[in-house]
């Protein structure tokens, strides 16, 4: 099993990325994809998750500026971030759970700095 995260890097403030999780070694399609993150000092907090059929949860932490969607052809889930703040900085990470499976990335980092 692995989902290996790209896309993270320095953003300057207001500005967007699209993070990847490639996922594989498991049935992508009938697993839940969720993104975490961990700022520095901080507890790790969900972000968004999605369901199989696509059901789409938010958190407070999204605050309207991020998009998570799935394609399973691809066995990929994405996080588009928008309008980015200094206080999305963190370790961005993958987590794919079914039942009693939990599988995590490595994580990927975003920093938010002019």
């Amino acid at each position: 099993v692995q989902l290996v995260e790209s896309g993270g890097g320095l953003v300057q403030p207001g500005g967007s990325l699209r993070l990847s999780c490639a996922a594989s070694g498991f049935t992508f399609s009938s697993y839940a994809m969720s993104w975490y993150r961990q700022a520095s000092g901080k507890q790790r907090e969900l972000v968004a998750d999605i369901t199989p059929g696509g059901y789409i949860e938010y958190t407070e932490a999204a605050q309207g500026r991020i998009i998570i969607y799935r394609d399973n052809a691809k066995n990929t889930v994405y996080l588009q971030m928008n309008s980015l703040k200094p206080e999305d900085t963190a370790v961005y990470y993958c987590n794919a759970q079914r039942n009693m499976d939990d599988y995590w990335g490595q994580g990927t980092q975003v920093t938010v700095s002019s």
